[in-house]
């Protein structure tokens, strides 16, 4: 399936996932479209405490405020199930929600599956009109889009 691009409506979904507040994990389901209104940064990552993806989603927790003063949240997205995110989160104090993608269909919908079995490095901004105002989708690799890029494209929307 090819990703969708710039300007198409961004496909909905609901994955279970957890949140880990004042050290306490809270699973729930979470739904792209019940965030209309608000923008939504859908950060697709290879896997749960590999290098370049708790370098990658570290350095988004660093600029956590930073978007919520934006009015955007940050949700990440993986092939792992909850208790692998619950783990990774709370291991590196991740204060924004990882969605487990077991199965695979959100990973296809956005085009961003590797193989069948990964998922690609992969950034897609949902503007607060449910839209994909911005998108970057890595070849292969530990490069990933730094916060400052996504907090300068928020703010493009804002």
């Amino acid at each position: 399936m090819s990703a969708p691009e710039v300007g198409d409506i961004a496909p909905d979904f609901t994955l279970p996932g957890v949140v880990v507040e004042n050290g306490e994990a809270i699973t729930r389901h979470f739904t792209l479209s019940e965030r209309r209104g608000h923008p939504v940064v859908l950060a697709f990552y290879p896997a749960d405490n590999s290098p370049g993806c708790t370098a990658q989603l570290c350095s988004y927790q660093d600029e956590l405020e930073t978007f919520r003063d934006l009015g955007a949240e940050i949700w990440g997205i993986s092939r792992q199930d909850q208790v692998s995110h619950e783990k990774f989160a709370k291991k590196k104090a991740l204060g924004f929600p990882l969605l487990a993608d077991e199965k695979g269909d959100v990973t296809a919908a956005y085009g961003v599956g590797l193989l069948g079995m990964g998922t690609r490095r992969s950034i897609f901004i949902v503007g607060a009109d449910g839209k994909i105002s911005w998108r970057h989708i890595a070849l292969v690799g530990f490069t990933f889009q730094s916060a400052d890029t996504l907090k300068r494209e928020l703010q493009l929307i804002a």
